[in-house]
């Protein structure tokens, strides 16, 4: 037998095969047999060739089948599955602007955030370290959307994506609240659904910037604090009508619910408080005189305050992690991006 016969004999690596495409994350891949997929397809009811829809901008049509092959790949049990697919259809709905996003130099992913009880059957967690890494249905979910957008939607840095830095969060975003401590009613409540509704909120946001606060023992304060961490110079928020995520810790949240705000009151006080001077934002930062005049700003006024949050629906306040003094503040993209939210069939 010649060398070059042996070599073509040799059995094949089915991770290196992965990991050498640009079909993985640069993490290996549950390989996706058939037996393993129709494994995975017993989580949902739906046909396999029922169509989701074009992934963006490269256009590959998402049908249950291919959405289950990439839930595989992520590492998800089959009882994720409907949250995948839910997923993928808020992610594809216009106003989100996928497409966008994937082209972008920002670093920016859709952020998952899970309520209702099927969140809890499954183990998506909210609690401690709710961010990741250490929990599978959060880890994989989010995973299962990205190598979508990457596979079929052609998300690729240096090829469709023109990220500069990309972020950890583009790995994998998705959570649930922290309800067993959370002093109020869910996100999705607070928008008119059932407690018994499953519903999903995908929001096109930064990595978390955490603001520690073990100093702060009334609402007003803590706050304040946090609405300044919302005015970063640099963040797309102060010059666009964009979506903003801000998971408060059980602590901070209980610290607002002992003095009687509820989350609408906590929420408006946010909106209020996250402002600053022209004049600060001239200082650094994406401050340009026609980004002022498009949102009817005099640009050589620099005593007005630019708020962070224009619409105050576009805030989503949340509670999250576990016991401790700190606050994730999750800066979002620009106004061609809105968030979306609805529920899914499990």
């Amino acid at each position: 037998m010649h060398q070059g016969e042996a070599t073509l004999a040799a059995p094949i690596d089915e991770f290196e095969f992965f990991l050498e495409k640009d079909w993985s994350d640069g993490f290996p891949v549950v390989t996706p047999t058939e037996e393993r997929v129709e494994w995975m397809l017993k989580g949902t009811r739906r046909d396999p060739d029922e169509v989701v829809g074009a992934i963006p901008p490269a256009g590959e049509i998402a049908s249950v089948r291919t959405v289950a092959i990439h839930a595989l790949m992520a590492g998800c049990k089959p009882e994720y599955l409907p949250v995948v697919l839910g997923g993928i259809r808020l992610i594809l709905r216009e106003e989100f602007n996928m497409g966008g996003v994937q082209c972008t130099m920002h670093g920016v992913a859709p952020l998952m955030i899970v309520n209702g009880p099927y969140a809890e059957k499954i183990g998506l967690r909210g609690g401690n370290g709710c961010f990741g890494p250490g929990f599978r249905a959060n880890a994989t979910i989010g995973r299962a959307i990205r190598l979508m957008l990457m596979n079929l939607g052609g998300g690729i840095p240096g090829l469709v994506s023109a990220t500069v830095f990309a972020s950890p969060i583009r790995y994998t975003a998705c959570l649930t609240e922290h309800m067993a401590r959370s002093p109020w009613e869910s996100l999705a409540v607070s928008r008119g659904y059932s407690p018994e509704d499953n519903v999903i909120t995908c929001a096109m946001v930064e990595s978390p910037r955490l603001h520690f606060d073990d100093v702060s023992t009334e609402p007003e304060r803590l706050l304040t604090g946090i609405g300044d961490a919302m005015t970063a110079p640099g963040s797309w928020n102060m010059w666009f009508n964009s979506d903003m995520v801000v998971a408060m810790s059980p602590q901070h949240a209980m610290l607002c619910a002992g003095a009687g705000m509820r989350r609408g009151d906590v929420q408006e006080r946010l909106v209020e408080l996250a402002v600053r001077k022209q004049s600060s934002l001239k200082r650094g930062g994406n401050w340009r005189p026609e980004r002022a005049r498009a949102m009817a700003v005099d640009p050589d006024d620099d005593e007005c305050l630019i708020r962070a949050v224009k619409d105050p629906q576009r805030l989503h306040l949340i509670v999250a992690g576990g016991m401790g003094p700190v606050t994730a503040v999750c800066h979002g993209w620009n106004n061609s991006s809105r968030a979306v939210h609805g529920t899914y069939e499990v």
